[in-house]
């Protein structure tokens, strides 16, 4: 890459560099929400951290110009001056503003005594902001401690090719709001260091496949080339795939045009090149993945690393530190290939394995939780992706159905990628080739973070949410019986779970005509159950009944909820402490059987 690309600590951005910002680009416009966003990234960063990119065209020794990335770099030496760090008054300037510049060399010190028709506001704001950000925190910000974060604080500063037309990219920049992605840089990174230009174009092919998360991977690629890498049924990789180079000789890729693999190409914006390796037929998008690809790289990096477990802080999984994470994959031409290849057959056990929803039938609008596994289908018109439940064999659509159901428990339980660490074991188990224990895994991972909650001594919305999540699966996976009757089917197949993380009091906070309870028994366990934040809102402060008999199907999304309204109907329509606390014990009985099995 040379000089094409850099990361900078953002303590040094200004160290010994001139920056200016051209007459074209738009004044100073950040607002207090985004001057506050970008402190608080900062406050909250630990390690090194990944703020985003610079990208500039290198006009002399030290001056560069600025192309995008201005309303950060400006904030960042507001942020500075407030600071007190050792800076260069001229190390910013705007082309051609002479307002912007003197309110520059003197903001934070004697601008009071500037004209106020010689200043510019925006600036003048933006450094007020500043102030009031620090000043206002709760507990305060210790000024040393916050310049120390800014040496673990990197930006990339990315050298545009020296022929591109500046004004018509930043036009491209401005107008369609393009701009370069991290997932981008990596996979510059990653292919500068393959020398051969055909290797070159095979590996963008794969990354380019793999890149497309709706599809199963094995459908991004051409009809000649999925019959060679992957096996006769298209299941797998093939017997003798095991690196980068043993898919080399199976790839016919066109050589008349470079595919997009560097910085410059990216920032030129070329179209992406036809391979001969995509796909003739693309498969109709009827999945949806549970991860972005820049998440999904982030999971292949972390399965790969030995150090990386259940204990795994989300660091691993941020996607803001997506650079940092991943930048020992380009250390040379061997890591590079490594990870491609990785990256694909992780890709491959991604599909086969994670459930994802799936939008056919009755669940157009909606869709469904699917585990499935691809397979070729022949029929008079040629070969044919057919699905089928991944684990089938034996008792295997019962096998099935529990981890399907399982992993859709904690898909709705951790919503932000980077707490999706059950993802990280199943490929952790994928690419050591234990996959087979893939249910015991994922319960004993619910089965540790329930223990973990400290559930028992939980009170009110201080209940965890993989609590109420795992216990559904539980009732799911074993059915339940009430009375000698029985409520729940175990497997049943009329229920799934939905997103859901409001914790709802089934006799209500604040009723309307009733007698209030006591705070232990309103706030304990036989309580609550997790529904929607559109069903909380419905219920609103309706009494148990009336929650029951005129909303079934907010009922519905809880199975501990449909053995509430069981109980109360049972029960004469009445719900009391004394029928709560009943339920709270026999729900940390199911809890408890479960956990005491680690």
């Amino acid at each position: 890459m040379g000089k094409e690309l850099c990361s900078i600590k953002v303590s040094a951005i200004f160290d010994a560099v001139h920056y200016e910002v051209p007459i074209y680009q738009r004044n100073y416009a950040w607002q207090a929400s985004q001057i506050n966003q970008l402190i608080d990234d900062i406050n909250s960063s630990e390690d090194n951290y990944f703020l985003g990119t610079l990208i500039v065209n290198q006009r002399d020794n030290a001056l560069y110009e600025v192309i995008d990335g201005q309303q950060r770099l400006t904030t960042l030496y507001l942020l500075e001056r407030y600071l007190q760090m050792p800076l260069d008054r001229n190390a910013l300037q705007f082309e051609a503003r002479d307002k912007s510049n003197r309110t520059l060399a003197v903001v934070g010190t004697e601008f009071d005594t500037l004209a106020e028709e010689l200043q510019s506001t925006e600036i003048l704001d933006g450094y007020k902001n500043i102030e009031a950000y620090f000043k206002m925190s709760s507990p305060a910000i210790d000024r040393d401690t916050f310049i120390k974060k800014l040496d673990k604080v990197l930006l990339v500063r990315v050298q545009v090719p020296h022929d591109i037309d500046l004004n018509h990219y930043f036009e491209i920049m401005n107008t369609r709001g393009e701009q370069l992605e991290l997932h981008e840089i990596v996979k510059a990174n990653l292919i500068a260091q393959i020398k051969a230009p055909t290797e070159k174009r095979i590996a963008n092919a794969i990354w380019e496949h793999c890149a497309s998360m709706m599809t199963y991977v094995q459908m991004n690629f051409s009809i000649n080339v999925r019959r060679k890498i992957f096996t006769k049924n298209w299941g797998s990789l093939a017997k003798g795939i095991t690196n980068f180079d043993a898919l080399v000789p199976w790839f016919t890729v066109s050589a008349k045009t470079e595919p997009s693999m560097t910085l410059a190409d990216i920032l030129k914006k070329r179209p992406r090149v036809s391979v001969a390796s995509q796909p003739e037929t693309p498969e109709n998008e009827r999945f949806e993945s549970v991860l972005s690809f820049p998440n999904f790289l982030l999971q292949v990096n972390a399965a790969l690393n030995p150090n990386n477990n259940e204990n795994s802080d989300d660091a691993s999984l941020d996607d803001r530190n997506l650079l940092v994470s991943l930048k020992h994959t380009w250390q040379d031409e061997v890591t590079a290939k490594a990870f491609i290849f990785n990256l694909l057959k992780a890709r491959v056990l991604f599909d086969k394995y994670v459930l994802k929803r799936e939008y056919v039938r009755d669940y157009k609008e909606t869709g469904k939780w699917s585990l499935q596994r691809l397979e070729r289908y022949r029929d008079s018109n040629g070969d044919k992706p057919v699905y089928h439940a991944t684990f089938d064999e034996g008792d295997g659509d019962v096998k099935n159905k529990k981890i399907r159901t399982l992993q859709s428990a904690l898909r709705i339980t951790y919503t932000s990628p980077k707490t999706m660490h059950w993802i990280t074991l199943i490929l952790k188990k994928g690419l050591a080739g234990e996959i087979t224990d893939i249910l015991n895994v994922l319960e004993t991972y619910a089965r540790i973070k329930v223990a973990e909650s400290n559930y028992k001594l939980a009170s009110g919305f201080q209940f965890e949410r993989i609590v109420f999540s795992y216990l559904d699966y539980l009732l799911y996976r074993d059915g339940y019986s009430y009375g000698g009757h029985e409520m729940i089917k175990p497997l049943a197949d009329d229920w799934q779970f939905q997103f859901r993380n409001s914790i709802e009091h089934f006799f209500p906070q604040h009723p309307t005509e009733l007698i209030e309870w006591q705070d232990d028994d309103l706030n304990g366990f036989g309580n609550l159950a997790l529904i929607t934040v559109s069903g909380n809102s419905v219920f609103s402060n309706i009494d148990p009944v009336g929650k029951v008999s005129t909303n079934p199907t907010i009922v519905e999304q809880s199975l501990k909820l449909k053995i509430m309204k069981a109980m109360l109907e049972q029960n004469g329509n009445m719900w009391t402490p004394k029928l709560s606390y009943r339920h709270q014990e026999e729900m940390f009985r199911i809890l408890e059987q479960a956990t005491s099995t680690d």
